[in-house]
């Protein structure tokens, strides 16, 4: 349309060319009559009176002709704007209902830190269709809403393709993290602790009725470095750490943390197996509720949610199924962890470790894209010898369950569910693992591993990409026959802890892909054998600058 509108005005161009051109020979004839045929004087007074409103007539036209074409070249700046919208709106779209994309904001869940440094269990809901054609919606807000997504997509972008800091070899070097303000405060029962209590305790006499506090030290720094591909594998390599490894003795040591390890490996990607090797999460427990209120621990451990930065060597292989579905096999061992506290300066071996092998572990996944997202189940098997001194040895082990279940565009439900035996080195039985008759040093001391089962579940509403809200449950319960029957000699804490049971509801917003708000209140119940049962009330509000 654009050309035949500018093919117009060409043509008339030329018309006027060829008209201005025609006087001149007529002048030349009139210059040189023949004497038979002179013209009178006021035949030339009149030619020349005629050319110059021909030539006025003109001028107007081409004048006209110059409005033409700059109302054209608007209506053909405003056509690119508008192709260029539409281009972006296109591709926003194409985006959202692409099978297998999934948004760069995942939040919080401790199963995906080290990838990014910022938590999901899940993958975001994709946008509704608009009910009404983008037509018939007023431009302004088709524009505001286009700027507002491209500038979220650009950001997006630009945190996941970036280069944060270049290494001084030839290989790519990323420093990214997360600098997160957590402000509390606790009332009703006492905490484990303050700033991300996992159990309510029993009233001291020094207690207050409540506590209000602040802390950075949940802030993370991660480094990951891409290197060169071998046997045909792409490699790679992480590192993370945050401040939660404990307090200096020294004056204002609170707001001091210290730095800790929590997860590094070393990966070899081929297209459909992978060896990961170094200190990361349970690989058969993947999954951890969402929340910015406990990031130095996963949210509702020691409340159904097995958890514990291992070190581990695991090979996984992914099978395609069809275009939507796929199996994931797991499989590797790990450092027998049995919750012993090392001493200060020097390692000991733990009982699992005093076994003289390794943890082994294992998961079988089956992944299917449903409403856009990925619905999955998961089965996951665990064992580890303990050896708890005098040739008193224990077989530890658990069986777990993880399921990831989209329900429609704006909810998701996940959940995980563990049945074990001496698991408190990975955070089952509420990080106890046996039970004894007598003191552990006695060589007539019997010993049994604590029977233990829990989990955790948690549904997802997300009607925005910048907004969700979840709310989890989780609880976990040792055997009690047991612990009636070895009451009088507890493993770990002063007295059994019988059963925990935590719930919580969060509110995140994320106005930038860089900026983070979250407001979460949590309740904490602890049972204790032969006490009582205290209840604790934890309100966090969080804020977060990713970088």
């Amino acid at each position: 349309m654009i050309g035949n509108s500018f093919r117009t005005p060409y043509l008339a161009l030329s018309i006027a060319a060829s008209l201005l051109a025609l006087p001149a020979p007529a002048r030349s004839q009139q210059a040189a009559p023949s004497p038979s045929s002179a013209p009178r004087d006021g035949e030339n007074v009149a030619d020349v009176r005629a050319l110059s409103d021909a030539i006025r007539e003109l001028q107007s036209q081409v004048q006209i002709l110059h409005s033409q074409l700059s109302e054209l070249r608007s209506e053909q700046d405003q056509a690119r704007a508008e192709a260029r919208d539409l281009r972006i709106e296109l591709s926003l779209t194409r985006a959202r209902f692409a099978p297998g994309t999934s948004p760069a904001y995942q939040p919080v869940s401790s199963s995906t830190l080290h990838a990014p440094l910022w938590p999901s269990s899940s993958v975001s809901p994709a946008e509704p269709t608009p009910a009404a054609p983008a037509q018939q919606q007023p431009t302004a807000d088709r524009l505001g809403k286009l700027e507002e997504d491209q500038q979220l997509t650009d950001a997006k972008l630009n945190d996941q393709y970036q280069t944060k800091v270049e290494s001084g070899s030839k290989y790519r070097l990323r420093l990214s993290g997360m600098v997160l303000l957590n402000m509390f405060s606790n009332r009703g029962a006492g905490v484990d602790n303050q700033d991300f209590p996992t159990l309510a305790l029993e009233p001291q006499p020094l207690d207050s009725p409540g506590s209000f506090g602040g802390s950075l030290r949940q802030s993370q720094i991660g480094v990951q470095v891409f290197g060169p591909d071998i046997a045909g594998a792409h490699t790679s390599a992480d590192v993370n750490f945050d401040f939660a490894g404990g307090f200096p003795d020294t004056p204002y040591g609170t707001s001091t943390g210290l730095v800790r390890l929590r997860t590094g490996t070393v990966r070899l990607d081929w297209a459909h197996t992978s060896l990961v090797a170094g200190q990361d999460h349970l690989f058969f427990a993947p999954l951890a509720p969402t929340s910015l209120a406990s990031l130095a621990i996963p949210a509702l451990a020691n409340a159904g949610n097995l958890w514990s930065w291992t070190p581990q060597v695991r090979l996984e292989h992914r099978v395609p199924l069809s275009d939507s579905s796929s199996l994931l096999f797991q499989g590797g061992i790990l450092d027998s962890f049995t919750g012993d506290s090392p001493s200060d300066y020097y390692r000991a071996a733990t009982a699992g470790e005093k076994s003289g092998q390794p943890a082994y572990a294992s998961r079988i996944a089956w992944s299917h894209r449903f409403f856009g997202q990925d619905l999955t189940a998961g089965f996951g098997g665990y064992y580890a010898r303990q050896n708890w001194g005098f040739n008193r040895n224990v077989d530890g082990w658990a069986g777990t369950t993880d399921l990831t279940v989209p329900l429609g565009h704006f909810f998701e439900w996940t959940g995980e569910f563990y049945r074990g035996r001496a698991v408190g080195g990975i955070g089952g039985g509420i990080e106890q693992s046996i039970v004894l008759t007598g003191p552990l040093t006695d060589p007539a001391t019997r010993l049994f591993g604590l029977n233990s089962m829990g989990g955790w579940t948690q549904l997802k509403f997300k009607p925005k990409p910048k907004f969700e809200v979840n709310g989890a449950f989780g609880q976990d319960n040792p055997f009690a026959n047991q612990i009636n029957l070895f009451s009088a000699n507890p493993s770990y804490y002063d007295s059994f802890v019988s059963r925990n049971r935590s719930s919580f509801v969060n509110f995140i917003y994320q106005p930038r892909s860089d900026v983070l708000f979250s407001i979460e209140y949590r309740r904490i119940r602890t049972f204790i054998f032969g006490g009582d049962s205290p209840d604790a009330n934890h309100v966090n509000f969080s804020l977060g600058y990713l970088f």
